[in-house]
């Protein structure tokens, strides 16, 4: 399994910002929900690992260390997706 890098994550990236960004205005507004807080928060504990785990990628040599790193980035960004679905 291939980590297809730089398309994919450029557009996981800007979909994340764009969440992010609206959670914040909702935050800023005080018009979030309980519901949309722990949603917030869930996303941005998963944007957390998933920028750790990407920057542990790009310093990865070990090729078994590698496949770890990709399935938990590939599960992050699952995740992260399925959230968004949800929304």
């Amino acid at each position: 399994m291939a980590w297809d890098g730089d398309a994919l994550a450029g557009q996981m990236e800007e979909t994340f910002e764009r969440q992010h960004a609206l959670a914040d205005a909702r935050a800023f507004n005080n018009t979030s929900t309980p519901e949309e807080r722990i949603r917030s928060g869930k996303f941005e504990s998963l944007r957390v690992s998933r920028s750790r785990i990407m920057t542990q990628l790009t310093a990865a040599t070990n090729p078994s260390h590698r496949t770890v790193l990709e399935r938990a980035l590939k599960s992050i960004n699952d995740q992260m997706a399925e959230d968004e679905a949800n929304s």
